[in-house]
């Protein structure tokens, strides 16, 4: 491990804007957006139906004429109420409400880019009501230094063919984004995060946690825009 934390080594890996969605998207194409528990008018839409919020965004998109909207990271949200996936216990304190990757919100079919060269380390289609549906992680390797970019919500096919260990280069296309009926029940959209340890994990990793452990997964998963540069 070298000298300085992994929030300022993942920082330091690129100059500029790096792609992870559409192999033709560009810095302007982007828009933040808010889907915190600050914003109860989103927030009702994505809870109503992924169809009415993926109507919704796609109308705001259109107007503002960009592609894609992101945003997340280290965001309380009051979505993940509606699964059992992450809520289970009568303390506040304990149920993961908070998210720890960055969201990119893009049309259906978009392609899936990876952020840097490196290998497969594994995939998994996490089928559970509200969860990644299909996922891939990849393992990479830079200044001696190992760590993870995960890829989740993506359309099923997108795992069809992988092989764990198979090499892939920077920008290559990876997977494209699922629909609704395939992603875990979301508008289409791409998880994105960065893990330095995962913890054991295989073709999975958690990417919203409690307050009890914040700290520690924000250590271990610094903020995606550091590296996408959006």
């Amino acid at each position: 491990m070298g000298p300085e934390n992994f929030a300022e080594f993942i920082s330091g890996l690129t100059v500029d804007y790096t792609p992870v969605v559409g192999d033709n998207f560009n810095h302007d194409d982007f828009v933040a957006i808010d889907l915190s528990e600050n914003n109860p008018e989103l927030m009702k839409l994505e809870m109503l139906s992924s169809e009415a919020f993926s109507l919704f965004l796609n109308n705001s998109l259109r107007k503002a004429g960009k592609k894609a909207a992101f945003g997340g990271y280290n965001e309380v949200r009051n979505l993940y109420k509606r699964s059992r996936l992450f809520n289970r216990n009568v303390d506040e304190f304990l149920n993961r409400n908070i998210h720890i990757g960055l969201d990119i919100w893009a049309a259906e079919g978009t392609e899936v880019l990876a952020v840097l060269e490196g290998k497969i380390h594994s995939f998994r289609d996490n089928a559970n009501f509200g969860d990644y549906g299909p996922t891939i992680i990849l393992e990479h390797e830079k200044n001696g230094r190992k760590f993870y970019t995960l890829y989740g919500h993506l359309s099923r096919n997108s795992l069809e063919g992988l092989k764990e260990g198979a090499k892939v280069r920077k920008s290559e296309k990876i997977a494209a984004l699922g629909n609704s009926s395939e992603n875990g029940d979301y508008a289409p959209h791409l998880h994105f995060q960065i893990m330095e340890n995962l913890m054991g994990n295989i073709g999975d990793f958690p990417g919203v946690t409690s307050k009890l452990e914040l700290e520690k997964y924000l250590c271990n998963c610094p903020d995606p825009n550091l590296l996408l540069k959006i």
